[in-house]
């Protein structure tokens, strides 16, 4: 089911990956990914209620009686639409979708990504993650992809575009070969809309070689105005990693899970570390904290269920010398964690230009 409050999820690379698609074929690709779970391991069928999708975009089905058949027509064209990504390797491009069920009588369309996106959607390491609410009412597919963009670098402050970077990436790479019909067309509209309309604002600046513009800089900050309240979570760093995502009831298997990332523990794994401590997931996590102090851990797992049986405490009275009971508690950096969960924590690529 849609709801604006839900998070959408892409890996940076998605985030910064070449396309053309309209603003409603853009819309109804970001509607499908706010309904996937990045902690799942495979794609399910997502389906989307044509009344809901209308609702979340504030359109009238009362007299916009065809609007099923214009997204059954704007669904049936993604289908053959292509997503180039920029890997290190090279250049890896696939479709968006794989396939779509409609059923006529109900007025739902049920949509299957491409698996060949798995990896840009779950079991995500350096991503961006922003609500739906945010993206609903913009009106143009520059200013998605343009809100994206400036979001996976909001905790930096500003992002820097080569100019012919940013053409390519808006998809304009052969129009407005003057920057002022560039800056007036897209730039200043684009920032008049994300400002007023997500929880992010911006102001850009020309950067010249010569007389020559060669760069612009994005200048962000968080619009607290339009800023959503964000969902209270159990563990300070569960933020960070998206743990809980905004779902008060997820299935502590998977809780457990986001936990203990690092170690890609598996869902049987995790099942038995539940059963172990009587489904306290504050146990698992303090128990968890105390592992990763431990020079040496054969089998993390194996580790955790008998520090859990045995309610293995921090003895205070030592300093860290690598052994379980000798060591400081740690302090976690909330923003060097997130830093490192969206890549970052490299300094080069604060540097880069996007």
């Amino acid at each position: 089911m849609l709801n604006e409050d839900s998070w959408i999820c892409k890996d940076n690379r998605l985030v910064n990956a070449s396309y053309k698609l309209n603003v409603g074929e853009l819309k109804l690709i970001l509607a499908i990914s706010s309904m996937v779970n990045p902690f799942d391991e495979e794609f399910k069928d997502y389906l989307i209620s044509i009344k809901d999708f209308a609702k979340l975009l504030d359109v009238d089905l009362s007299t916009n009686k065809n609007f099923y058949s214009r997204v059954k027509k704007a669904s049936g064209i993604l289908l053959s639409k292509r997503v180039t990504i920029h890997e290190k390797e090279g250049d890896f491009q696939t479709l968006w979708l794989s396939g779509i069920q409609y059923n006529d009588k109900k007025g739902k369309v049920a949509v299957s990504f491409h698996p060949k996106l798995i990896k840009y959607y779950l079991q995500l390491q350096k991503y961006t993650k922003y609500r739906l609410k945010n993206i609903t009412n913009l009106n143009s597919e520059y200013s998605l992809k343009l809100y994206e963009a400036l979001k996976q670098y909001e905790k930096i402050g500003e992002r820097i575009y080569d100019l012919k970077e940013l053409k390519k990436f808006l998809g304009v790479e052969n129009e407005y070969d003057r920057f002022y019909d560039l800056k007036k067309r897209i730039l200043l509209v684009t920032q008049k809309e994300i400002s007023e309309k997500t929880d992010i604002s911006f102001v850009f600046e020309e950067i010249k070689e010569g007389r020559s513009i060669k760069k612009i800089r994005f200048n962000i900050k968080t619009n607290k105005s339009k800023l959503a309240k964000e969902p209270t979570f159990i563990f300070a760093d569960d933020e960070v990693s998206a743990t809980l995502m905004g779902m008060e009831e997820e299935n502590p298997i998977k809780k457990i899970m986001a936990i203990m990332r690092e170690s890609k523990i598996t869902a049987l794994e995790a099942k038995k570390l539940k059963d172990t401590a009587n489904g306290n997931i504050k146990k698992i996590k303090e128990k968890y904290d105390l592992a990763q102090k431990v020079v040496k851990i054969d089998s993390v797992v194996g580790w955790m269920l008998k520090a859990i049986k045995d309610d293995y405490q921090v003895s205070k009275s030592k300093t860290k010398t690598g052994t379980f009971n000798n060591y400081e508690q740690r302090d976690y950096n909330l923003d060097d964690l997130e830093k490192k969960l969206l890549g970052w924590d490299d300094e080069k690529t604060v540097k880069d230009i996007g």
